[in-house]
This record gives C-alpha cells, sequence and structure tokens, in this order.
C-alpha cells in the first residue's frame, strides 16, 4: 500500500479521498489554487501545495504543476477525484512517465471511452445496445442536420467529449438545430476544448440508470448494483438513489452484465460507471462509461457496506478486489441529494456569495465500509464550511446529503427530515426545491424519469407562501432581544428605567409595529407587557390581528424558544444586514426588516440597463445598437461556471447601448447593454 498520495482536486472529492488515506493510515498531499488558500480540503490534507491562480486552467487543469508537486513532497500515487484531470488520458501517461500511479484507469480505457462516438462503436462490438443515432466525426452543420433529420426529432446533442450535463442540447425541431448546434459546439469547446457532438434519439420519458463497476490487475470484474439517476435539471443529476426502484432482478443482472462486459471490452482497471438509458418497456441501451469515481458513489456504498475510495486505493496498489461478485448484496436503500448554492426560480442559476451560517443534521461524514445492514443514517460529504465562499470560479456544490433507511419509504423520511434540518444563509440554495421534490407524489411513488422535474414544474416551483405568524414572532423576539442586549451593555445605571430597552412607560403601555416583507408585506404590532409581549399581526395598526401573549422562554445564540399562545415554537434566527433568516417548522423564511431610521434618501436602481447574474464572460452577442426588440427576446449570452446563461429584454425597447463585446470578462451586478422604452 502507499504511504503517501497526492489529491489532484479540491472540494468535497478532496476532503473524501483524504478521510479515507487517513483511516488506513496514509499521509495525503492536497493542491490548492489561490482562491482555495484557506479551503476545508487544504485543511484536510498533512501537506499542501500552492498550484497556481483561481481559474483551473492555471492551476487545477496544469498536470505538469500538479506531479511536480508530487514529485516535491515524495507522493507516490495521484488521486484525481472527478472532474478536472480525473478523465485525462494524457495526464495518466504523464503520472506514469514520472514514476507516478495514476489512481484510475489506464489511459487506453480512457481515450477509448472518453470520446462518446468511439465508444458507441466499441459498444457495438461488444453487442451492448445502443440508442439509434450518428456517432461519426463528420461535424459538418449541414450534414449533421440531416443526421438528425433521419433520425428524427425530438433529438438528443451532445458534445463527445463532454460529461455533467454540459455541451447537451434538446432539439425539437429541424428548424431549430442550427442555433442548438452552434450553442451546444460553444458550451463543449468551453468545457472539455473539444467541440465535437453526436445526435442521437431523444427518448420519451426514459430513466438513467448507471452500474458502478471495479476491475482490477488480476483479471476481475464485478459490478456493485446500480444508481438511478433520473431526476435531473439541465441534464445534470439532482438526487441520486440505490437501487433503482421497481427495477426487476432479470433486468438488473442484465444491466450488470452488459456494464461489465463494456468495462472488459477496453480492458478497464479501477472504478467506473456504465451508464444506460432506460425505457418504460424494460429496454436499455448504453448512453457511455465514466471512467472514474462518480459524485453520486456513497449510495452505493451505504448499500453494499464498501468504501470505493479505499477499493481505488487497493487495486491501484496491484491489490485484488475485496470482494467477488457473490459475496456483494444490497441492504437497504439510499438516497443522494445535491445541495447547491443557486436559485431554482431563476433557471437554477448559481448563487456567489460567503457561507455566513451553515446549520446541518447529525451525521457522519461517511460510512467506513463494515456492516452494510446497519449504516448511519445521514452522511454528509461537504468541501465547505460555515465563513467559506462560494466563488465564480468552480462548481458551487455546498454538499452531498444521503440518507439511509431499511427501504426506501424509510430513506424518504429521513430525507425529508435532513432537508428539513438544513440551514443556510449568505447565498441561495436549492434546499427548499429539494425538500418539494422528495415529497413530490412522482418521486415518493418512483414514477422516474428525466423528465420529472418539468411534467412537475407547476407543483415544484410554486409561488412561497407567507410566513406564518410564528416566524414573524420569532423574528419579532430575535430583534427584541438583540436590542436589549445591546441596551444592557451601553447602560451605565442599571436601575435607570428611561435607558432599558424593555418598553417600560410610566403610565400606559409601548405600542410599537415591525415592517418586514418577503414576497408579501407584514406588520407584526408588539404591546410591552413586564413579563413579555402582545402579539398581533395586520396589514395596519388598524386591523390586528387577537393579540397573542409572547414570550421569549430560551436564548442561546442563534437558537430561540418562545411561546405564542398556548404553542411552544423553536427556531434559529440569524440576522444578516437587514434581512432575518427564520428556521421553524423545517422550513426556511427571509423576512426582510424596515427599520424607519435607516436606508433614508437612498436613490433608486437604475432599471435601464440589463446585467449580469454573476462574474463570467460574453460569448455572444445578438443585438445592435438601434435594434427594436421585444419583451423575451434574447440580448447576450453569458458564460459562467461552464454554463451558458442568456440575458433577456426584460420590456419592448430599443437597444441604447452596447457596453461589452464578445470574450469580455464581467463582474456580477456589470450593466452589460441600455435600452429605452
Amino acid at each position: 500500500m502507499f504511504q503517501k498520495i497526492l489529491i489532484a482536486n479540491r472540494g468535497e472529492i478532496a476532503c473524501r479521498v483524504a478521510a479515507t488515506a487517513r483511516r488506513l493510515g496514509i499521509k495525503t498531499v492536497a493542491v490548492y489554487s489561490e482562491a482555495d488558500a484557506n479551503a476545508l480540503h487544504v485543511a484536510s490534507c498533512d501537506e499542501a501545495i500552492l498550484i497556481g491562480p483561481a481559474p483551473a486552467k492555471e492551476s487545477y487543469l496544469c498536470g505538469d504543476k500538479i506531479i511536480a508537486a508530487a514529485k516535491e513532497t515524495g507522493a507516490q500515487a495521484i488521486h484525481p477525484g472527478y472532474g478536472f484531470l480525473s478523465e485525462n488520458a494524457d495526464f495518466a501517461e504523464a503520472c506514469e512517465a514520472a514514476g507516478l500511479v495514476f489512481i484510475g484507469p489506464p489511459a487506453s480505457a480512457m481515450r477509448a471511452m472518453g470520446s462518446k462516438s468511439a465508444a458507441k462503436t466499441l459498444m457495438e462490438q461488444a453487442n451492448v445496445p445502443l440508442v439509434p443515432g450518428y456517432h461519426g466525426e463528420q461535424q459538418d452543420p449541414d450534414f449533421l442536420q440531416a443526421q438528425a433529420d433521419r433520425i428524427g426529432y425530438p433529438v438528443l446533442l451532445k458534445a463527445s467529449a463532454g460529461g455533467g450535463g454540459k455541451g447537451m442540447r434538446v432539439v425539437e425541431s429541424s428548424a431549430q438545430f442550427k442555433d442548438a448546434l452552434a450553442s451546444c459546439k460553444r458550451e463543449a469547446i468551453s468545457s472539455f476544448g473539444d467541440d465535437q457532438v453526436l445526435a442521437e434519439k431523444y427518448l420519451q420519458r426514459p430513466r438513467h440508470i448507471e452500474i458502478q463497476v471495479f476491475a482490477d490487475t488480476h483479471g476481475n470484474c464485478i459490478y456493485l448494483f446500480e444508481r438511478d439517476c433520473s431526476v435531473q435539471r439541465r441534464h445534470q443529476k439532482v438526487l441520486e438513489e440505490a437501487p433503482a426502484p421497481n427495477l426487476p432482478q432479470e433486468r438488473r443482472a442484465a444491466m450488470g452484465e452488459a456494464a461489465v462486459a463494456a468495462a472488459r471490452a477496453v480492458g478497464y482497471v479501477g472504478a467506473g460507471t456504465v451508464e444506460f438509458i432506460a425505457n418504460q418497456d424494460g429496454s436499455f441501451y448504453f448512453m457511455e462509461m465514466n471512467t472514474r469515481l462518480q459524485v453520486e458513489h456513497p449510495v452505493t456504498e451505504m448499500i453494499t457496506g464498501t468504501d470505493l475510495v479505499e477499493w481505488q486505493l487497493r487495486v491501484a496498489a496491484g491489490e485484488a478486489l475485496p470482494k467477488t461478485q457473490d459475496e456483494l448484496a444490497i441492504h437497504g436503500h439510499a438516497i443522494e441529494a445535491r445541495i447547491y448554492a443557486e436559485n431554482p426560480d431563476k433557471g437554477f442559476l448559481p448563487s456567489i456569495g460567503t457561507l455566513r451560517h451553515l446549520g446541518t443534521p447529525a451525521s457522519v461524514m461517511f460510512e467506513l465500509g463494515g456492516d452494510a445492514k446497519a449504516p448511519a443514517p445521514v452522511r454528509i460529504d461537504s468541501g465547505v464550511r460555515a465563513g467559506d465562499a462560494i466563488s465564480p470560479f468552480y462548481d458551487p456544490m455546498i454538499a452531498k446529503l444521503i440518507v439511509w433507511g431499511a427501504n426506501r419509504q424509510q430513506a424518504l423520511a429521513r430525507m425529508v427530515q435532513a432537508l428539513s434540518q438544513y440551514q443556510v444563509v449568505g447565498l441561495t440554495t436549492n434546499v427548499a426545491f429539494l425538500k418539494r421534490l422528495v415529497q413530490s407524489t412522482a418521486f415518493a411513488t418512483a414514477d422516474l424519469d428525466t423528465g420529472l422535474i418539468e411534467r412537475n414544474h407547476d407543483i415544484l416551483f410554486t409561488a412561497a407562501p407567507e410566513a406564518p405568524a410564528a416566524a414573524l414572532a420569532l423574528a419579532c423576539a430575535a430583534l427584541m432581544a438583540s436590542e436589549q442586549a445591546k441596551a444592557a451593555s451601553q447602560v451605565n445605571h442599571p436601575g435607570d428605567p428611561w435607558s432599558s430597552a424593555t418598553g417600560w412607560r410610566l403610565n400606559q403601555p409601548y405600542l410599537r409595529a415591525l415592517s418586514f416583507s418577503d414576497e408579501f408585506d407584514y406588520t407584526a404590532h408588539l404591546s410591552y407587557r413586564a413579563d413579555g409581549w402582545l402579539f398581533s399581526t395586520g396589514a395596519s395598526t388598524s386591523a390586528p390581528d387577537t393579540p397573542q401573549q409572547l414570550h421569549l422562554t430560551a436564548h442561546q445564540g442563534d437558537d430561540y424558544a418562545i411561546r405564542l399562545g398556548e404553542q411552544t415554537i423553536h427556531g434559529v434566527v440569524r440576522r444578516d444586514g437587514d434581512v432575518l433568516h427564520v428556521f421553524t417548522g423545517g422550513a426556511h423564511y427571509q423576512l426582510t426588516y424596515h427599520d424607519p431610521m435607516a436606508h433614508a434618501g437612498e436613490a433608486e436602481l437604475d432599471t435601464g440597463r440589463l446585467t449580469a447574474p454573476m462574474p463570467g464572460k460574453v460569448v455572444a452577442v445578438l443585438a445592435a445598437k438601434g435594434q427594436q426588440v421585444k419583451r423575451g427576446e434574447a440580448l447576450v449570452i453569458m458564460e459562467a461556471m461552464k454554463m451558458e446563461h442568456t440575458i433577456a429584454a426584460p420590456h419592448d425597447g430599443v437597444i441604447d447601448e452596447i457596453l461589452y463585446g464578445v470574450g469580455d470578462q464581467v463582474a456580477d451586478g456589470a450593466p452589460l447593454l441600455a435600452f429605452k422604452t
């Protein structure tokens, strides 16, 4: 076994690999960019080496710098994690040439599977079923359009060198083909440095089922069952589970054997995933093979009692697989939810900012193998802590939340509970969306396909509800507690009632109205009493609800317990500027407090300009100065976090000025163009 390895990655996967290495007594070396100097993965390793500026192409994608760091620190092997250089055959060969072990498959296997087109040809020869399509080298737009017309619409365009949903477009008609192809190729060249695409028949209501395979250098190759990854947005996975619900044993075995055949066809070694698209009628087709560890590997670990990173290390060190196919069995059910800094209500636009508060359910980082029949019920794999920043340079994942249950029903209940306990302040997340998704009838009843989110759009993207009285009462109690603490720290004469913040008045109670807003406007009315307040809500002081006694019964940090009437309410209230984030009853309410003494005289925002939703690069300008445009018409296309974002006209008007050109880098909030009505 190795004495020291270098982890050529960042974030949660680097922390994940470091944890297993530490358990096995293997020393670890982290590499980091200037943006990650204080990152958790750096603190999780025994040593750390700076390899360059924040952009990945100047740091985490620089194989020569990573190899030099490994040599400098005496590492014997390099674990690439996933993403970055994990499927780069040239890097794997460079490691070998430098006398380092690449903890992954042979470069030949990566090359064979790295091109989706070449992989389809190999799979056809290995009798693995394929989706009808065109996988050749000819890339002339007219030729590709003719192939799409032949296949029949809808057609799926995919970057041949791609993965993770990047460079993928569904084309509904021949008239849409050329624009979709151009967009697909732009994203492909940006993400993978290769704009070759393939075209396939887009199946209606398919399931995305993938098989975890593992092979060693002794000729052994097995599969560790399947994962259902059908719930996706923008062709990127949102929820994953193992085993796949309602999958007959015969089909499970057939898919597993097909996956092993695919791995053997390319002389595979190490951890890999063979992805299939499965029809509702039970037929299935090869999509691609990911020649690395997958983001969703924890659900496989939870149901099989294995540590797949340990298996990777052992196989890379020349050992045989720890188990045979006959020794593997499925125990229980596991579900993984990817918690992202993104806004589901704005097309899952990534969110950038600092994690000013991070509260999580009780968990272990990962299950250390052993007893698969009783793993920890909740596991969190994360690469960030409270105070860390989600930057525009890397994937905006905050954590992977994984739960295990004796059956799917128990796993679902645990996931809902765990999501209810997840608290993030500082940026927008998908936590509330994930909770609605897990609780939806479609997911709860396992009515799964890759269009589940779109089919249930009206259920999943509901308007925010009004904040309940409990949330408003907690916000008021937090404000009062803060005021009283501040006043107490400034009082020179503690017995002086005129200097107190308890609302003391000589002849009558102190009446106060507190204004809040989210999507709605609220007024909370407080009448001070010696032992608390009388609390009511209403649109104005003339029409409040029936007052109820409000008492602050316990307060420690951001944790509050109040009694409202006869009801005891617990919650967390975290203030971030003017916004009070109230977590109670498994929900998150963001209440802006309107202090009448603050923000006087602020200028109105300029609404005549379109601004960048985040830092990024302009890749296309679709309008010209003086052009008349209609509401919703695409004006600028930006690329940020390897994804394209279209800036559209908010209303009819005339382009007054173009402020940036193609290739320009723009900051978050930068005006891109101006127009007038």
